[in-house]
Parts: structure tokens; C-alpha cells; sequence
């Protein structure tokens, strides 16, 4: 299956489908009131034919190699999401998808996609309970429905129908989920949902609106760097700071609660070589400098993260680059227990500078704490030649 199929699942950050539940709510989502389970919508309907759509994605889903297939990854996440959900649980199903960009999304049959991006920038359960929380807010209020019908309205839906019959509506409705995202008052009213979920959940609602502070930084780390044109979170969503804000001031009346910094860091320690691997592979090194600049804030003892930071610097070789590469490297080097690759990393630098008897030394290290490597025959295909 190929990533484009993530996105059609995805529906462009579609999280949720049903219409407004009756009644005024507040702001923070305090009046809400959790709607009963759905049942499955007739096939006939545009309902019934935007189900069976992701259905089928779901198929698809399922037998994609981008799916993270860890048992305790998955249950951790599906038990997130069922503190939030509420009585909606055993309707939801959570796939964590290896794919290095900030998204969580929740398709009308209950197909929850959450994205190793999203994984490696939050900061704990409760950050990630808020994004969870905030896609679940649209699943409830049938907020997709209401974009579809808005795009029916809008088009000569009833003639394509006529011609065509349910799998031209199908078709229809995948090039319009396609495309479709949600009005900001929509982002607004989920975000304010979101955080009731939270506070019902035991999580600490303060903590919603860092993860989007985050991001926006990120974002703008790059010059001239524009967050509505570089990421569509950002072209339909309100405004990161104005959300920020908003959060941190609807959350302000909660008070606390738990954070889960150590459970999630627990959960996560299996992978996160493999996903700081997966953002650095991006090629957007400002964007993943600012997040690794973050995470060595968080965790100064970690060996790994002065690794990819000293390999983000190195492959951007910019004017000092070079230098404060070797000044990571050396760091991962003197806190012990650093990956192979820093000595790799090293030797590179070394060997573009015309140091052969340094790059020399570093290529052979690596070679020995990793002689299993891909890439191991190269480098001594290299060391042999240098030789002579």
C-alpha cells in the first residue's frame, strides 16, 4: 500500500464526522455532552457511502508495511484513546502509522490513524490524549457529514447519482474527502471538546495547547519559513498562536492533572532511533534542527539526540555546521553509549576536510562497534584503498 492511501484514510486531517449535538456549550467544551454510539448508516446514504469508502481504506490500511505492527505501541494507543471515548471505544480502532509527519486523524467507521510524527513531538500521554482528544471531538459532532453535505450542496450530486448510482457516489465522496477540511469554527469547537474529553479523562488540559506552540517553532525555524503555506495543519487550522492561547486560557479553570511523561517516554524508547531516523531522512533540517534543539533541552542525557542533531548539521554543512557537528558528536561520544553512527558521522566530516588519518580512525571504529552494517563493506572498501 502506498502512502497515498494513508492520506485517502486520512481524509486530510478528516477526524470525525457527525453533526452538532443539541443544545448551547461553552467555549471549553464544559456544557458538552457526549452523543450516544453511532450506528452504521445505511449504504444508500452519502452517509453510508462515505463508511464503506474508508472501510475499504481501512483494508488497505491494514496491510500496509507502514502500520507499526507492535502489539504493546498499539494497545498503549488504543487505551488512550478509549479514556477519551468513552462509551464510543469499542467503535474505535488506532493505527500507528510510520510516517515522519505531525498528523492524527479519525475516519466515520472509527479508523483512527495516529502518525509517527505526531509521536516523536509530543511530550507526554496527555499532550498526545489532547490531539487524540481534539480528533475525537470531530468524530462526535459529525463534523465530516456536515463538510460533505456542505460539498453536496454545492454540486450537482443528485445527477451523479442519477448516472452513476452508489459507486459513482463513492467515487465522488473519496475526490471530495480528498480534498475536504474542516472551517476553523469546526477546529475551534473540537479543541474545546478535546479538552472536556481531557478533563473527563484525568488529563492535565494545560497541556493541549503546547504541542501546536511546538510546532508552529518549528515551522518557523526555517527562514522566511510561513506555517499556513508549508503545512495544511496550519492553512486550516486557527491561527498557533491564537490556538495556543485559546487552550491554555480554556484550560486555566481545570486545574491539573496527569501528565504521563515517564509512561510515554517508556512506550516510546523502542522506536524513537527509528523515527528520529525517519525525520532526519525528511531533509528539512532547520525544521528538525528546532525540534532536536527541543529535545536536548528535555533530555540532555541522551547520546542519540546529540547523534542525529550532529548528522542533521552535518548533511545541511552549512558555514559552522561542520564545526558544531564534531561539538554533538563529541558530546554523544562523552556521555557513553552512543550509536555507531556517531564514529561514521565523524569520519565524514574528517574526510571532507582532508583529515585522512582522523576520518581513518573514526571510519575504523564504526566498523568494529557495527561490522553487520549496510553500509560496513563500503567503508572498508575505503580504508583498504586509503591505505594505498
Amino acid at each position: 500500500m502506498k502512502r497515498r492511501h494513508l492520506l485517502a484514510a486520512g481524509c486530510a486531517h478528516c477526524a470525525g464526522l457527525w453533526s452538532a449535538v443539541a443544545g448551547a456549550q461553552a467555549a471549553d467544551g464544559s456544557a458538552w455532552i457526549a452523543p450516544d454510539r453511532f450506528a452504521k448508516p445505511d449504504l444508500g446514504s452519502d452517509e453510508g457511502g462515505l463508511w464503506a469508502m474508508m472501510e475499504r481504506e481501512e483494508t488497505r490500511l491494514r496491510r500496509s508495511p507502514f502500520v507499526m505492527r507492535d502489539a504493546a505501541l498499539r494497545d498503549y494507543l488504543q487505551g488512550i484513546a478509549c479514556k477519551l471515548g468513552g462509551n464510543h471505544c469499542p467503535d474505535v480502532r488506532v493505527y500507528p502509522v510510520r510516517t515522519p509527519f505531525f498528523n492524527a486523524s479519525m475516519a466515520p467507521n472509527g479508523m483512527m490513524q495516529v502518525w509517527s510524527g505526531l509521536l516523536l513531538r509530543v511530550d507526554n500521554e496527555a499532550q498526545l490524549a489532547g490531539v487524540i482528544g481534539h480528533e475525537m471531538g470531530h468524530y462526535m459532532q459529525r463534523h465530516m457529514l456536515d463538510r460533505l453535505r456542505d460539498i453536496k450542496a454545492r454540486t450537482a450530486f443528485s445527477t451523479f447519482m442519477a448516472a452513476f448510482g452508489l459507486v459513482g457516489l463513492v467515487g465522488q465522496l473519496a475526490a471530495a474527502a480528498g480534498a475536504l477540511a474542516f472551517s476553523r469554527d469546526q477546529e475551534r469547537e473540537a479543541d474545546g471538546i478535546g479538552l472536556a474529553l481531557m478533563r473527563q479523562a484525568g488529563y492535565d488540559p494545560r497541556e493541549a495547547g503546547k504541542v501546536w506552540g511546538n510546532l508552529r517553532a518549528e515551522l518557523e525555524a526555517v527562514p522566511g519559513g510561513d506555517p499556513t503555506k508549508s503545512s495544511p495543519l496550519f492553512a486550516t487550522h486557527p491561527p498557533s498562536d491564537e490556538r495556543s492561547e485559546t487552550l491554555a486560557r480554556l484550560a486555566e479553570s481545570a486545574g491539573s492533572g496527569f501528565l504521563g511523561e515517564a509512561e510515554y517516554a517508556a512506550k516510546l524508547a523502542p522506536f524513537q532511533f527509528q523515527l528520529l531516523d525517519d525525520e532526519l531522512k525528511r531533509g528539512q533540517h532547520g525544521e528538525t534542527l528546532a525540534l532536536l534543539d527541543r529535545l536536548v533541552k528535555r533530555s540532555p542525557e541522551r547520546a542519540d539526540l546529540f547523534y542525529f542533531r550532529g548528522e542533521t548539521r552535518r548533511l545541511r554543512a552549512g558555514s559552522e555546521d561542520l564545526a558544531n557537528a564534531l561539538l554533538d558528536l563529541g558530546q554523544a561520544i562523552a556521555l557513553g553509549n552512543e550509536p555507531a553512527q556517531v564514529h561514521r558521522a565523524i569520519g565524514y566530516i574528517h574526510q571532507k576536510q582532508e583529515r585522512g588519518a582522523e576520518a581513518r580512525a573514526a571510519f575504523s571504529r564504526y566498523v568494529d562497534r557495527a561490522p553487520d552494517a549496510p553500509d560496513a563493506n563500503l567503508i572498508r572498501a575505503y580504508l583498504t584503498e586509503s591505505k594505498t
